[in-house]
């Protein structure tokens, strides 16, 4: 399961640095902040699959 989430981050990541490099060829601020919200969406996605499956995991052995 972890690998069909690091391909979907690494989408995001790539996403980002194209809103990003894009920003920085137009001047547009907003493109920089939807990067920036993309981004932070990909590494959210991660800390939620890792702290979920450690949930589960506590959860599993106390069942």
């Amino acid at each position: 399961m972890l690998v069909p989430i690091l391909i979907f981050d690494v989408a995001l990541v790539a996403w980002s640095l194209h809103l990003m490099q894009q920003a920085i060829e137009e001047q547009e601020f907003s493109l920089m902040l939807a990067g920036t919200l993309v981004a932070a969406a990909a590494a959210a996605t991660l800390v939620v699959y890792f702290l979920m499956g450690h949930c589960l995991s506590q959860l599993s052995q106390t069942l």
